[in-house]
């Protein structure tokens, strides 16, 4: 397995379809980025890649391009395209994942002036098998992006107007987008047979934000002597988990001081597009009233949640939520990690972890959802005073150096704590997910990977609640 290890930008190859760079640069995409600039030519040159790179490098482009470079050589080469022969076939660890890479693919389709020529479709589940089935056999399918689950249940499916599994036999490219999500999300056994069914001949991209011993055995199960590419920043912040564009910050503060910060923080930087992270679906699910509560005087501020039991309704939230503008409105996600990777959320301006990531890498990625491709973008994660060796540990483990921000004097905030209560108390709903919340922290609290410096004995149970 070989490695490769660059720091550098260049711009988009004179040999690439001219379609797909007059594409690229009506939307300003006028240079690679460096995970772009060593993948895409090796992928063309039929290499199986393992790319390590951190969130927000630009990693889909590095393997969108390359699938429509091949595929628009195929045409001129071709005189019969038959679109039921799958060419690639793009495995993403959720269903907003894969949408938006489908988005992305799409876009670039319908610019194509051939764009009946192929076809791209999603295979992402929260729908009845039968839709899909028929999605496939009135447009085919020569770009497939599913969620593991769905595409492994579609795979044992054979009729004989359906059989994905002889459709597969034409593949030529495979990508595993977020590799070490799919695995940490339990999806080893299901990959593993999607495997099994597709043709060894093939070419392989992995696509990953960190390396770990799972990820080694799927890489060796999954790709034929693959180039490892590594892509780092220059400077000083090569060795930073985080973009170099992204500015860090951490605050300090009493536990029943939190929330006030929180508005005040809200009210001071506005407008602004802001995402904040939360510990449990519960609590993002009791935030979500408080903040609509505290700001439902204001017009200019629209409030989102986030979290894995929406199902459904994620979709939905996420592109309202991307469509939102910080020139005029305050736009506030509340989520939990499940739009911690990949999800491409254009222009946030703050991420604000109000409760610790259970992991060190979560809280790279939930930086991750600013300072994307480049642009500037800042975090600030809220800690309790018990919490503040968190800081150093982060240095330490991930590179990352954070700057104190201060918390305002809280003689001249304004306390919304007593309206909070009396909301509470006058709405049995409101009442009963705040003592689900707070449930549900404690007990994520507990379970905290860095357990030695954030121990729950130490936990201001009362301060909290």
């Amino acid at each position: 397995m070989s490695k490769t290890n660059e720091t550098f930008t260049d711009r988009w190859p004179s040999t690439i379809n001219p379609k797909i760079l007059t594409f690229l640069k009506s939307k300003d995409f006028n240079k690679m980025t460096p995970v772009q600039a060593i993948t895409i030519p090796l992928f063309l040159q039929h290499k199986d890649v393992c790319v390590e790179a951190i969130t927000g490098s630009g990693k889909t482009l590095a393997f969108i391009v390359p699938i429509l470079e091949t595929l628009l050589k195929k045409y001129t080469s071709e005189t019969r395209f038959d679109k039921y022969n799958v060419h690639s076939l793009i495995i993403s660890p959720t269903r907003e994942l894969a949408q938006q890479t489908y988005d992305i693919a799409n876009e670039f389709i319908q610019f194509f002036d051939d764009q009946e020529r192929f076809s791209c479709i999603t295979f992402i589940g929260g729908t009845k098998h039968d839709y899909d089935i028929k999605q496939f056999q009135n447009h085919g399918g020569t770009i497939i992006i599913a969620t593991p689950g769905r595409i492994e249940e579609l795979l044992k499916i054979k009729t004989d107007s359906f059989n994905l599994v002889a459709n597969l036999k034409s593949l030529e490219m495979l990508i595993l987008d977020e590799a070490d999500r799919l695995l940490d999300l339990g999806f080893l056994t299901s990959i593993n047979m999607i495997l099994e069914a597709l043709p060894k001949q093939r070419r392989t991209g992995l696509f990953s934000a960190t390396q770990t011993d799972e990820l080694e055995k799927l890489i060796r199960a999954g790709l034929r002597n693959p180039v490892r590419i590594t892509v780092k920043q220059t400077g000083s912040a090569a060795d930073q988990r985080t973009p170099s564009t992204l500015k860090n910050f951490y605050m300090i503060c009493e536990p029943n001081e939190k929330l006030n910060q929180l508005i005040h923080f809200i009210n001071e930087n506005r407008p602004a597009k802001i995402m904040i992270f939360l510990s449990t679906c519960a609590c993002v699910q009791y935030f979500t009233s408080v903040l609509k509560h505290i700001f439902s005087s204001s017009k200019s501020t629209a409030i989102y949640a986030m979290h894995r039991k929406l199902r459904n309704k994620r979709t939905a939230v996420i592109e309202q939520f991307r469509s939102e503008t910080s020139t005029a409105t305050t736009s506030i996600l509340l989520c939990t990690d499940i739009v911690a990777r990949g999800i491409d959320l254009p222009d946030v301006d703050w991420v604000i972890q109000y409760d610790p990531p259970t992991t060190v890498v979560q809280f790279v990625h939930r930086c991750g959802r600013t300072a994307r491709l480049g642009r500037l973008g800042n975090a600030l994660l809220m800690l309790l005073p018990n919490e503040a060796a968190y800081v150093n540990f982060l240095l330490n483990s991930q590179k990352v150096p954070l700057v104190e921000m201060m918390p305002a004097d809280i003689n001249t905030i304004e306390n919304v704590i007593p309206s909070v209560r009396q909301f509470s108390m006058n709405d049995k709903g409101v009442y009963d997910r705040s003592k689900q919340a707070f449930c549900s922290f404690v007990q994520a609290y507990a379970k905290h990977e860095c357990s030695l410096l954030l121990r729950v004995k130490e936990l201001d149970l009362c301060g909290n609640a």
